[in-house]
């Protein structure tokens, strides 16, 4: 088995798994999805609607009739990707419509791909949708096609990322995807939950919450009661820590922003009504590069709410990621975020190096830091980053842990902790005594061996 080192931007999501049987004479959407996981649950809307609709998904472009693109803009090397499977889409069918976030800019794409069908910005599924069936009229069998069982997920079937809101209200300098998605918009909370039922009914075991900012849950409804449940996050992790509970599952906050009340999340872990694992996004530890970039500069207020949140729940895991060469970084200011790391010693850690993207204010900063430097100080985070996550997996030698099995096959099984998300943290192995598991399965196992990122054990 391979190691699994963990992806350094935080664009990337799972790749799409999809395989169903297709009726005689149904039509075929392919899709391509790129981008972070709230892109992907975007994916899943899509497809879930079309399936009904009475189309069939193809898993290559070969068997498809259309393909969709749903892109990612958040970096310029992320658009460049997004270009570039769109022309590959374009090459192996010929037949593709674009949406997702890179579909805010339609004349940015129509420049390099003018021969693609449509264009539609993020989570507008209604135009997506009509665009499809002007490229390829749906033809539903209404006793199979209309009623399908279940959504359409892009995931193993034990897992699901529920996504809890859309958009954003900060003003990051670097980042511009308030622009292209928009300000908050949180769901109802008793949506939430009766979704959360149904995945769980369907057999997820672990629930990945996601949004652009978790920590604001609920903000822009004035934190409203609806149905027994209120739009707050400390409420809303409440209640599906105890659907959690009755139904053995895991429920994971992702990207959740460093606000006080965040404090309150912390004792539903100690409690284990959800996981003990935080994905707190703090970018840097400067206070005056994090001002640059419109963000809260209290670097040392942080240190003093991990200690907090550690004496709490002492076996609490802390994922971040960091942007290193941003504009006017001056080695004296990434000394800071290296001596900072020291003290924190986050459990997880992702970092990119800084980059200018189209409407970003922070284009316009001065003194932007050259490239090799940007590599220099990534290179250097990153060897400080491993050497932390070395050691504290290596203190988990002997400690019996419970992990979630992925993937089966006949070199053996594919595992995590609850300190590791699906595809950006590692894993643990288990080389032997594995047959009779199987995905979705929680078990307990004795870590015996730890590299830089993953574990090795056995079942016990």
């Amino acid at each position: 088995m391979t190691q699994n080192p963990p992806n350094l931007r935080p664009d990337l999501a799972p790749k799409a798994r999809l395989s169903e049987p297709r009726r005689q004479g149904q039509p075929m959407i392919g899709m391509v999805s790129l981008g972070c996981p709230k892109a992907l649950v975007d994916s899943e809307r899509i497809l879930t609607r079309l399936r009904a609709e009475g189309y069939a998904i193809s898993p290559d472009y070969a068997g498809a009739d259309a393909v969709i693109v749903n892109t990612c803009g958040f970096l310029d090397s992320a658009k460049a990707e997004s270009l570039d499977a769109i022309g590959e889409a374009l090459k192996e069918n010929g037949k593709v419509i674009v949406t997702g976030c890179l579909g805010a800019e339609p004349d940015y794409i129509r420049e390099h791909h003018p021969n693609i069908l449509a264009v539609t910005g993020p989570h507008q599924y209604e135009q997506v949708l009509d665009a499809v069936h002007i490229a390829v009229p749906p033809s539903p069998d209404p006793f199979i096609d209309l009623l399908p069982a279940s959504g359409v997920t892009l995931t193993p079937r034990h897992y699901s990322y529920l996504k809890i809101s859309e958009g954003c209200n900060h003003k990051c300098k670097f980042c511009i995807i308030p622009d292209m998605r928009g300000r908050l918009q949180s769901r109802p909370a008793h949506a939430v939950i009766r979704e959360a039922e149904k995945l769980v009914a369907a057999g997820v075991r672990e629930l990945l919450v996601i949004s652009q900012d978790t920590s604001a849950y609920g903000v822009d409804i004035k934190h409203a009661t609806e149905k027994g449940h209120r739009a707050h996050i400390t409420d809303l992790a409440r209640d599906l820590g105890r659907l959690g509970a009755q139904n053995e599952l895991w429920v994971r906050l992702h990207y959740v922003y460093p606000y006080p009340h965040v404090r309150d999340l912390i004792p539903l872990m100690a409690d284990g009504l959800i996981l003990p694992y935080l994905d707190i996004p703090f970018q840097h530890a400067h206070p005056d590069t994090l001002r640059r970039m419109a963000r809260p500069a209290a670097a040392a207020k942080t240190l003093d709410e991990i200690a907090a949140w550690r004496s709490i729940c002492p076996d609490i895991t802390l994922r971040s990621t960091f942007i290193v060469g941003y504009p006017g970084e001056t080695e004296a200011e990434f000394q800071t975020l290296l001596d900072w790391l020291d003290e924190a010693q986050l459990d997880r850690v992702g970092c990119f190096q800084y980059e200018n993207v189209a409407g970003a204010r922070s284009n316009a900063l001065p003194d932007h830091v050259a490239d090799a430097v940007k590599q220099d100080r990534w290179d250097r985070f990153m060897e400080k980053a491993q050497a932390i996550s070395e050691a504290k997996l290596a203190a988990k030698i002997g400690q019996t842990l419970q992990v979630i099995v992925d993937e089966v096959d006949t070199e053996g099984a594919t595992c995590r902790t609850k300190a590791d998300a699906p595809e950006i943290d590692g894993n643990l192995f288990i080389d032997e005594g594995f047959e009779g598991l199987a995905p979705g399965d929680i078990v307990n196992v004795e870590v015996e061996e730890a590299g830089e990122y993953d574990l090795w054990g056995r079942l016990v």
